[in-house]
């Protein structure tokens, strides 16, 4: 089959297209016809090998796949042809996280395309039949791979971690992001008032679009003061972040005492300065994502079927221009998500 693999770690030259074996699903897996996959920043930090995530080379990435059932593994079942979006998380379902219904924590867990395995750039890839649902018919491929991660982890951070309630408001660093265009929808799904923040105004003219109710152009204007201001001196009960230490302690001043900032990344740097001062005579929470759970997934499909959530497309590269889908993403030229076209 044809894939883009990695065979170094480094930069967007390490990924090479060409020919790879066709992957053959085991006990309980199943052969997936990849449709379309989408990009994460995930992607380019595996493929610059990163620590956290140890893999073994060569190795193809894609967490986010939609396609079509092509084969079964041994005691598997599914419909040869029925279209699929993949849950891309991996667990052992035996341990105590798993039991507990927080597979997300599992001590096995991995990422597909990451430390899950093969992912989705390849024009087939090998699945747990568990981690396949039905593709919601309103959605093309391209549009269903573009929900999986980015939406889990947003439901995940804003419903489950930090609580947010109807008549709330939800700070959204970031905005324009794949994740940020996620988390601007739950939130509004859950009833929150919503203030998205960029470094474009290109894409918070577009935030707007998606139902955001104010905006913060951040530079060049200061997010805390604006914050303050559309929240007439509050602050905020939610911060979503996703940036970094370029943002986090400016971030946390905009929360109002009690408030609670949620992270899933750090594009900008691992490491951040707080003054613990200020967290703990305010009751500050600081809560760590990690993706989300297979039962919080089960729960998110629907709304995409009902069409309370959509995903948003914001470029498509075909498989072997991989290199340049990723330089695009790395670029943060795009609004939504980046998707490879099979």
């Amino acid at each position: 089959m044809k894939a883009v693999r990695i065979d170094a770690f480094g930069g967007p030259e390490t990924l090479v297209y060409g020919d790879v074996a066709e992957p053959r699903p085991g006990p309980g897996e199943i052969l997936v016809r990849v449709r379309a996959c989408a990009l994460n920043h995930l992607d380019l930090w595996v493929r610059e090998g990163i620590p956290a995530y140890k893999i073994r080379l060569p190795h193809v990435l894609g967490n986010d796949i939609a396609g079509e059932v092509a084969g079964l593994g041994p005691g598997a079942s599914a419909a040869i042809g029925s279209k699929v979006v993949v849950f891309p998380g991996r667990s052992c379902w035996t341990c105590a996280f798993c039991k507990a219904g927080r597979d997300n924590l599992c001590e096995s867990y991995g990422i597909l395309g990451a430390n899950g395995g093969w992912g989705g750039y390849a024009e087939f890839a090998v699945v747990p039949a568990g981690n396949l649902f039905p593709m919601p018919a309103s959605l093309t491929f391209e549009e269903a791979a573009s929900f999986p991660l980015t939406f889990l982890t947003a439901a995940h951070m804003l419903e489950t971690l930090a609580g947010v309630q109807s008549g709330q408001t939800v700070l959204v660093l970031g905005a324009g992001s794949g994740v940020g265009v996620a988390a601007i929808q739950i939130a509004k799904h859950l009833g929150a008032r919503v203030l998205a923040a960029s470094t474009s105004a290109e894409k918070l003219a577009r935030a707007k679009a998606l139902g955001a109710d104010a905006l913060i152009h951040s530079p060049p204007e200061d997010l805390y003061r604006q914050a303050l201001r559309l929240t007439e001196g509050a602050g905020v009960d939610a911060v979503f972040e996703h940036v970094g230490p370029a943002v986090l302690a400016d971030a946390l001043r905009c929360l109002r005492p009690g408030g609670a900032l949620v992270t899933c990344g750090a594009t900008t740097g691992p490491t951040a300065e707080i003054d613990l001062r200020y967290l703990f005579s305010r009751e500050l929470r600081i809560l760590g994502a990690r993706m989300g759970t297979l039962a919080e997934f089960r729960k998110l499909v629907p709304l995409f079927d009902s069409g309370r959530l959509r995903p948003v497309v914001g470029r498509t590269f075909p498989l072997k221009e991989a290199r340049a889908a990723q330089e695009y993403l790395a670029d943060r030229r795009q609004f939504g998500k980046v998707v490879l076209s099979l």
